[in-house]
């Protein structure tokens, strides 16, 4: 029974490692400015029954930056997560026209001290193998840096449909 248990601490350790090599990359001034700019556009975001602001900037591999919040309606299921909604606008800006892969940086304010819901993670591994996932408080100020494989491990994803 104890070799079917399975735990991903090495996918961990080389997520942590991976992190800070991203982090080094981007620069902590770059995601400082990008969990501003979350923060100011979820004052856009349209909640009126939750009262749940959440706001997203994504920096894509091109460079472009997108921001985008969250728009509810009355039958929740249907409402915008803001990770969707900003994701949507980079696609339908053309980000994708080269390819899927073109996330680099998810920076999400909102109120708690969470991360992005499973329906929004998984949007997110459709267009990166691997991204920084950043969540900041309301004022933008950041609370935890990690990425979407530490979020969802063992996932599945568009490589295992054979689509890179």
């Amino acid at each position: 029974m104890q070799s079917l248990i399975w735990v991903p601490e090495e996918e961990f350790i080389d997520q942590k490692k991976w992190i800070e090599k991203e982090v080094g990359d981007v620069g902590m001034k770059s995601i400082e400015d990008l969990c501003k700019q979350a923060s100011k556009v979820r004052e856009n975001s349209y909640s009126p029954y939750s009262k749940y602001k959440v706001g997203v900037t994504v920096l894509c591999e091109s460079g472009k930056k997108y921001s985008g919040c969250n728009a509810e309606v009355a039958s929740y299921s249907e409402s915008d997560h803001a990770e969707e909604a900003t994701i949507t606008k980079a696609v339908t800006e053309g980000e994708t026209i080269k390819s899927r892969k073109f996330l680099k940086v998810v920076a999400v304010s909102h109120t708690s001290d969470s991360a992005p819901c499973g329906r929004c993670r998984q949007i997110i591994l459709e267009h990166c193998d691997n991204c920084l996932v950043i969540t900041a408080d309301e004022n933008g100020k950041i609370r935890r840096i990690t990425s979407v494989k530490a979020l969802l491990p063992y996932s599945f994803g568009p490589g295992d449909l054979g689509i890179d």
